[in-house]
């Protein structure tokens, strides 16, 4: 189990020590430049630094853990790193470190079209300023610029999901746009209500930070709170991929390029759940456990039952990976919704290992759309055969995300059921396990059909890249080493991660 005891450390916010101040401040500051820099730059130097700043980014995640697993990291009054947030950064920093990797043998096909350079210098561009954009939306210590760095996102992402140009990337884009902004805009909403409450006791010079509104507990208005929690699951919810404001998620997974498919799928929607959690530590705060409980458990449960029904007959491989992302949001706040520190870990440990796994899935897909020039299930057969190491990859980041062992989505959702029945919710926890099931069975019936059937004998065998093997076998490695034994600073984050969630810390 990840959760062997509680973390024992107080989380009264310290002074930064030197090394944690530089990963904080690099996360904050080396993506942004790389992504305006990126325009002018030839393409070779854009695919050097953005991978470059992808692994120093992940090292500066992994450079906080220690500290993140003892204390609150502050820097300045608005930048703050506590365990949670710790935990969102290391899922972004992995994905931004393979994602940039693979990106060199993704366009690499494009190499030799007459718009490729301008067009990856705006990738690169989009990319690295995306990969800012998540890595600053946990940093955050206020509501107010936490939903301003969700914003953010929301940009940047909906112009690379439209990079193409092609009429499917445009309507998803503007798809994406519409449904997200109007979610924002409830999320807005409940940033005011929120304020509005806090300075009811905190005074009207709150700025939303959200140390001290969690101090101030059942001190805070109720109703409002109640308010305020519904419409933040709705809004960021929106963007988190939530039954029903879910509706963007499939056009614009399947029409972004690949490793912005990766990013948007095992990134935005892991940061846009973050945003969830905080407003969930100050709904039981506030309020006590049960309301915000009942209602996650309603948006988890349907969330999922949508996303395994969807997942039985889908025939297109991007969306039916995007219906799974939308399994996994699901599970996790279904997770969230039990409350015992045990699922709450889980649910923790779930976020990093479906970064890994998702993003694996996506890189392994792109791989397939590359060979076959296709997306539909039916147009691709025989991937073991025809691709040596893709095909196999594939496979295990599917197992993977039906949470096979030895993989770390395994150990979370073991861990999360755990909670659902040590927290009494038997029934809960029953259709969750029925559900994932059902969610297995089509993911499996699909990867049986691309992988495990007969090859066409028109398509010679081979890798379109090596770029585009090496990062999905560190994503393998990543899984196995969170399923079977996670390192023990990490495991003292979780532990923590779980204490804040459950408002022991």
């Amino acid at each position: 189990m990840i959760v062997g005891g509680m973390a024992s450390a107080a989380s009264t916010p310290s002074t930064a020590s030197t090394a944690a101040a530089t990963a904080i401040l690099f996360l904050l500051v080396a993506p942004l430049i790389i992504g305006l820099v990126a325009l002018r730059l030839p393409i070779g130097t854009c695919q050097a630094l953005t991978t470059a700043t992808g692994a120093l980014s992940f090292a500066a995640a992994i450079t906080l853990v220690p500290a993140a697993a003892e204390r609150d990291v502050t820097v300045g009054h608005y930048v703050r790193a506590d365990a949670i947030s710790v935990v969102f950064l290391l899922a972004t920093g992995f994905l931004y470190l393979t994602v940039g990797a693979y990106s060199i043998g993704y366009l690499r096909q494009d190499a030799r079209t007459p718009e490729f350079t301008r067009y990856a210098r705006r990738f690169y561009a989009g990319l690295n300023l995306f990969a800012w954009a998540m890595l600053a939306a946990p940093l955050m210590s206020s509501l107010a610029l936490l939903w301003i760095a969700i914003e953010v996102t929301t940009v940047i992402s909906a112009l690379l999901v439209a990079i193409e140009d092609t009429d499917g990337a445009v309507e998803a884009a503007w798809k994406y746009v519409l449904i997200a902004s109007a979610g924002l805009g409830i999320a807005l909403l409940a940033t005011v209500f929120t304020y509005a409450a806090g300075a009811r006791v905190l005074g009207p010079s709150y700025d939303l930070a959200i140390t001290p509104l969690l101090r101030a507990g059942a001190h805070v208005p109720h109703t409002a709170t109640r308010l305020t929690f519904v419409l933040a699951v709705l809004g960021y919810g929106t963007k988190a991929g939530l039954f029903p404001v879910h509706t963007w998620l499939p056009d614009a997974h399947s029409e972004a390029p690949t490793p912005v498919s990766a990013l948007l799928s095992g990134s935005l929607l892991a940061v846009s759940f973050y945003a969830i959690l905080r407003y969930y530590q100050v709904g039981t705060a506030v309020l006590g456990p049960r309301f915000p409980q009942a209602v996650l458990l309603v948006f988890g449960v349907s969330s999922l039952l949508l996303a395994a029904l969807y997942l039985l007959d889908q025939g297109d491989l991007k969306r039916l990976l995007a219906y799974s992302s939308v399994e996994h949001i699901g599970i996790m706040t279904i997770g969230v919704s039990f409350g015992a520190p045990v699922a709450l870990a889980g649910v923790l440990l779930h976020v990093l290992a479906h970064a890994a796994a998702k993003g694996n899935a996506f890189m392994g897909a792109g791989v397939l759309v590359r060979k076959y020039g296709s997306k539909q299930v039916s147009a691709i057969r025989g991937g073991l055969d025809l691709l040596p190491w893709s095909g196999p990859l594939l496979l295990m980041a599917v197992l993977a995300l039906a949470a096979m062992p030895p993989f770390g989505i395994f150990r979370s959702e073991f861990e999360i059921v755990a909670g659902g029945f040590a927290s009494s919710r038997n029934a809960a926890a029953a259709v969750l396990v029925i559900l994932v099931t059902v969610a297995f069975l089509g993911l499996s019936a699909a990867a049986n059909r691309m992988l495990l059937t007969r090859a066409p004998a028109t398509l010679p065998r081979g890798e379109p890249s090596t770029w585009m093997v090496i990062p999905v076998v560190a994503g393998i490695v990543a899984l196995v080493v969170l399923g079977v034994d996670p390192p023990g600073h990490l495991v003292a984050l979780l532990s923590r991660g779980a204490a804040e969630l459950g408002g022991l810390a």
